[in-house]
Order: structure tokens, then sequence, then C-alpha cells
């Protein structure tokens, strides 16, 4: 188990999970869990860890 770092410095095509296809496998299951719409410009600004916390943000998503 990790403290968490590892996920904070995650970034987009950085590792081989987090492909085209992963990414919009990710932005569905973020989608489904909050109940939100995510508009196409925040998907495609979502390219890291830290620039998807401040997208979640704007849609009243708080952790």
């Amino acid at each position: 188990m990790t403290d968490g770092t590892e996920a904070e410095s995650l970034k987009y095509q950085a590792i081989q999970e987090w492909d085209s296809v992963g990414h919009m496998a990710l932005m569905a299951l973020l989608e489904d869990e909050f109940g939100i719409l995510l508009d196409t410009d925040d998907i495609i600004d979502f390219s890291s860890y830290e620039a998807g916390m401040e997208i979640l943000k704007k849609y009243d998503v708080a952790f």
C-alpha cells in the first residue's frame, strides 16, 4: 500500500493503462460515480491527477 503520492504524480499517457481508451473509461467512471456530466473541454484538460482534482471541484465533487 502506498501513501497516495504515487497517484498524485499520475499524468495522462505516463503509464500504459492511461492511454486514450483508459482515459475515456476513467471519464465514464467518474461521471457515473459522482453523477456528473463532464464538459468536452474538461475531458480534454483532465491530463493529470492534479488537473483532475481541480476540474472535479467545478462539479462540486469534494474529497
